[in-house]
Order: structure tokens, then C-alpha cells, then sequence
């Protein structure tokens, strides 16, 4: 017969010990639409005031993972597209700011020496995602409009406003970048909500961004309709895809101010670092009141 082993045998009543697990600390992280960062570039740059001519771009770059979406990231590619805009204000799309590395967005701001506002949409497994606004001028006022209609998409809009260097409060531009759903009855509750906003209601205003306008329906109409300058093209500049452009899906629309032209950026770069091409359009604010000792705006 075997010998049987030794075991030992712990009665019920005893408890059971566990071995204490350490884990890392890490910061809270809120996983809904909320502002996420407003910073002033570490050299900012000496600008006059606002000029009466200025160019806006909207580019969404697909967390910097370039025209397939599946490439690691990198920032850089993205970043030499929005170098070549020139823009003096640019909102940008699905901007990816992970959580184990040096942010790209702070570094592409500190670089192009552009004032920031950052959106948090969502989080994502490899950071945080959301919409951003770059300014030549510094940043009076921010705010964000969760637009999160659907369980499915969260969005979001994120407004500022720029006095732009004027000594008159009010007098400068006020922009709203966003990224609209997919789902027309999601979108055109997205778009109403924006026509509402107390920013594309007083003064010079720029509603930018990611429209997902692949057809003409309710919200596009409502866009036409509800913002009174048009563009001077028939139809808006297709976008994507970027590899082969069909589709108008990032527009730029003014209310208070007058497009002078509106365009696809269509470089061999800008093929390569999103799925989307960046949008840009030359937009003519209106002439500020004259006043006693004070030179009109050009």
C-alpha cells in the first residue's frame, strides 16, 4: 500500500490569510466630457492686435496614427501638416494625449508657440482623446457643450473666445470646434444645441470642426440655414478620404464674419498623416467702431 502524504487541513473557523498586493497609484481619471487643459505656449510670441484678415484650418488626425489608423503614433507626421496651414487659429480632432509618454499636444503648441484648449471626450486605452483649439492669440474665455446625445459616441464642443489684443472687451473672435456623430438624429440634436450656443450668437463667430457631413440631411441644412455667411465655393472642398478626397465631412462656417475662400490642404504630407485633409479657409472679420485715439483694424 502507498504512503500517503502529509497534508495539512485548515478548519473552517480558522481564517483565511491573503498576501497584500501592492498596487501602482495613479491619478484619478474623469472618463467624461470635461476640460482638460488651457496653457499659454512656454515662449509666447509679441503679435499685434487681431488683424482683419485671418485663416482658420479644422484637421482631424486620428490620434496620429496616419492614413490607416494602424500605425503607432506619431505626432510629428501630424505636426508638419499643421505647420504647413500657417493658421492663426486651427481646431483639431480625435487629438490623442497619452498617458505614458511626453504629451504631443503640449509639445506641438510649445513648438508652433500657439496658445492651447484641450476637450477631453473620452478615455481611451492609450490616454486621452478629444478635440483642441490652437490660437495665435491668447485665450480670454473657454468653455465646453457635452454633446453626448448617444450611449454609443460621446461628443463634444469646447468655445473660446479672443479679445485679440484688443483694448475693447468683445472685440476680437469667438470659435467653437466640435465633432458631430454619426447618426443623422444624433447629429442634428448635436447641431441644434450649437446654434444655441451663446458663442455663435454675439459677435464674430467661427463654428469649425469634424461635421461627419457625408450627406446632405437635416443638420447640414440646419448649419446652412442657422449660420448666414456662406462660403464662396458651390460645393464644400472634399476632405476624405485623405488618400483619395470624396467627401466634405470637416467644414467651417462663420456667423458675424465673411469666408473670402475656403479649401482643402492637399499635400503629399497631409495624405499620409490622417485619414482626413486639414480644412482652411481665409475669413475677413467685420471693421471695429472707430474711437478717439485708436487705429481702425486692416
Amino acid at each position: 500500500m502507498p504512503a500517503l502524504r502529509s497534508r495539512k487541513f485548515r478548519s473552517r473557523s480558522q481564517p483565511v490569510r491573503r498576501k497584500r498586493v501592492t498596487r501602482r497609484s495613479e491619478p484619478e481619471r474623469l472618463d467624461m466630457p470635461h476640460l482638460g487643459l488651457v496653457r499659454a505656449p512656454a515662449r509666447p510670441m509679441t503679435l499685434d492686435a487681431m488683424p482683419r484678415e485671418i485663416t482658420v484650418a479644422t484637421y482631424n488626425v486620428h490620434r496620429w496614427t496616419g492614413f490607416s489608423g494602424r500605425a503607432t503614433p506619431d505626432p510629428a507626421r501630424a505636426g508638419f501638416v499643421i505647420s504647413e496651414l500657417g493658421a492663426d487659429v486651427m481646431a483639431l480632432q480625435e487629438v490623442l494625449r497619452p498617458f505614458d509618454v511626453e504629451d504631443p499636444l503640449v509639445q506641438l503648441a510649445d513648438t508652433l508657440g500657439l496658445h492651447l484648449a484641450f476637450a477631453v471626450t473620452r478615455i481611451h486605452r492609450k490616454g486621452e482623446l478629444g478635440n483642441a483649439i490652437l490660437s495665435r492669440w491668447p485665450i480670454a474665455g473657454v468653455s465646453i457643450l457635452d454633446l453626448s446625445y448617444s450611449r454609443m459616441e460621446r461628443r463634444v464642443a469646447v468655445a473660446a473666445s479672443f479679445d485679440g489684443l484688443s483694448e475693447v472687451p468683445g472685440e476680437g473672435l469667438n470659435v467653437v470646434a466640435t465633432h458631430l456623430g454619426l447618426v443623422d438624429r444624433t447629429r442634428e440634436r448635436q447641431v441644434a444645441s450649437l446654434l444655441r450656443h451663446p458663442q455663435l450668437r454675439a459677435g464674430a463667430s467661427v463654428l469649425l470642426g469634424d461635421m461627419n457631413a457625408w450627406r446632405k440631411c437635416k443638420a447640414t441644412r440646419a448649419l446652412e440655414d442657422g449660420l448666414d455667411e456662406q462660403h464662396h465655393n458651390q460645393d464644400w472642398p472634399a476632405s476624405f478620404p485623405a488618400a483619395r478626397p470624396m467627401l466634405a465631412l470637416d467644414r467651417i462656417y462663420t456667423r458675424g464674419a465673411r469666408i473670402l475662400e475656403v479649401r482643402s490642404h492637399d499635400s503629399p504630407a497631409a495624405r499620409r498623416a490622417s485619414d482626413h485633409l486639414p480644412v482652411v479657409a481665409r475669413i475677413e472679420l467685420p471693421p471695429r467702431p472707430a474711437s478717439p485715439g485708436r487705429k481702425p483694424r486692416r
